[in-house]
């Protein structure tokens, strides 16, 4: 209009209602006012914001979430809120909590809904599940590149069942498995100790389970678990893999669009994983009540023990109760064929094995033929020492092992060892 036909400011005033020092300062500020209005996010907004109460902290929050957009992080929800606390108490604001209103209207400002593919990040009810979604999963996909990962809590050994439970006494493990049980994801495993005194010295990379902490409640959180996505996503990359992780829907649980892994939300009340975890738990409690400390020689389990029983008892969550439990959830029949020609793995010598081959081979007596009637016979070593022995070389693998599958062959040692004593 400043720019058409000539027109008056006292006209241009009484048109819009204004007056007419008013239409003066708007042309004698045009070039600054439009440099403004082409900057703004929102071309329909009617009134310029100053970037809400506190302009730094939005600005400063608005650069780690394009940071995060970038790297295929999630930049909303819970993470959003933590990431604006943490930046509000580096910039030593009264108030770091950022409110809920803040929040909503920053997003409105700055955020845009990722988009999903086919409603992946929507849960869905049981019955579009079952009529239009899992039809279509089971058709794209082979029970060994469907993966489901859930949660469950377990109690350390220390842990006193009279005097109550309390956050340093609990750990959350992420549990994540195929539908033919031919692959467990090692465990990630949640507590509440940053730096546990006992892995100290310890190869961290090189074990067949992950620590993390999760602060005073040693829970899951958003960036936990986006980091254990990120990680799992990188893995199947590395086998050129492109799979379905199943999950239940939970504010710990962002949804990402991650190169090779489709995450797809499961049904309310949906207890896939429930099976998988129960089995876990039983066979971890199993290994708590046989640790013999007055035989070993040591105290009470510490943390860095419990992680090696959880391992151990992941391990021992056979293929087969996996897949029974995809299939009383409805996946592929075929799913259930796989697994009933799947073998557990051999793993360890049965009982009557251990007793058939500890049996002393007959020996004519006196010395036998060409031997050293003065060598001295070694004495047979007390359940004690060797428990030791044991307890050095595991010691030695945790500052030298080179892989983690090297712990599956110690521990299978070591339970050998027990049923030794045990018969």
């Amino acid at each position: 209009m400043l720019e058409g036909p000539k027109v008056s400011q006292s006209e241009l005033a009484k048109r819009f209602g204004v007056s007419q020092p008013q239409i003066c300062r708007i042309i004698k500020n045009k070039e600054r006012i439009l440099s403004e209005w082409r900057r703004n996010g929102d071309p329909e907004r009617k009134r310029k914001r100053d970037g809400g109460k506190d302009a730094a902290l939005e600005a400063t929050l608005l650069r780690w979430v394009e940071g995060a957009h970038t790297a295929h992080l999630p930049g909303t929800g819970p993470l959003l809120h933590l990431k604006a606390k943490h930046l509000a108490q580096a910039l030593g604001r009264p108030d770091p909590q950022p409110s809920g209103g803040w929040l909503a209207r920053f997003g409105a400002r700055h955020l845009k809904k990722p988009p999903a593919e086919k409603g992946d990040a929507e849960q869905p009810t049981a019955e579009h599940w079952a009529r239009a979604v899992l039809p279509g999963l089971l058709r794209s996909y082979v029970p060994s590149e469907i993966y489901v990962c859930g949660e469950t809590g377990v109690l350390l050994p220390t842990a006193s069942p009279g005097k109550g439970e309390g956050a340093s006494d609990r750990l959350t493990l992420l549990l994540c498995a195929n539908a033919d049980g031919s692959e467990k994801v090692p465990l990630r495993v949640v507590g509440e100790s940053p730096r546990p005194r006992c892995l100290q010295g310890v190869n961290l990379g090189q074990m067949p389970w992950s620590y993390r902490a999760g602060g005073s409640a040693a829970g899951m959180t958003a960036p936990l678990f986006a980091e254990w996505l990120q990680e799992f996503n990188e893995g199947m990359r590395q086998q050129g893999k492109s799979v379905l992780l199943l999950l239940a829907k939970h504010e710990a649980h962002p949804y990402l669009q991650l190169s090779n892994v489709r995450m797809v939300f499961l049904p309310p009340a949906t207890v896939l994983d429930r099976g998988i975890a129960n089995d876990l738990q039983g066979h971890y409690r199993r290994r708590c009540l046989r640790w013999p400390p007055a035989e070993r020689g040591t105290g009470q389990p510490t943390l860095l023990d419990a992680l090696h029983m959880l391992a151990q008892a992941w391990g021992d969550v056979r293929p087969g109760l996996i897949t029974s439990c995809f299939r009383a959830n409805g996946f592929s029949p075929d799913a259930g064929a796989k697994a009933s020609i799947l073998t557990p793995a051999s793993g360890l010598l049965g009982q009557e094995e251990l007793g058939r081959n500890s049996e002393p081979a007959e020996e004519d007596e006196g010395t036998a033929e060409g031997e050293d009637a003065g060598e001295a016979v070694k004495p047979c070593p007390s359940e004690q020492e060797v428990w030791g022995s044991l307890a050095t070389l595991r010691r030695y693998l945790e500052c030298r092992a080179t892989s983690p599958d090297l712990f599956q062959a110690f521990y299978e040692l070591e339970d050998a060892v027990y049923m030794v004593s045990a018969g």
